[in-house]
């Protein structure tokens, strides 16, 4: 999934690759949900150096 953000919010799109081809997504309440999901997946991510540690770690138990 793609979402580009606009200048002006009413024309924010989401974009899917799906195995017909992309899926455009304008519909402001579809976009709703789409935005809380990222702010969710923001939230709970990683930032860069936790990251950077979290793979060391991996690549230490290898």
């Amino acid at each position: 999934m793609h979402y580009m953000e606009a200048a002006v919010r009413q024309l924010d799109t989401a974009q899917f690759d799906t195995v017909h081809g992309s899926v455009f997504v304008d519909d402001e309440r579809e976009l709703a949900g789409y935005r809380d999901v990222l702010d969710r997946v923001e939230k709970t991510a990683l930032s860069e150096s936790e990251t950077r540690q979290f793979i060391h770690r991996l690549a230490g138990d290898l």
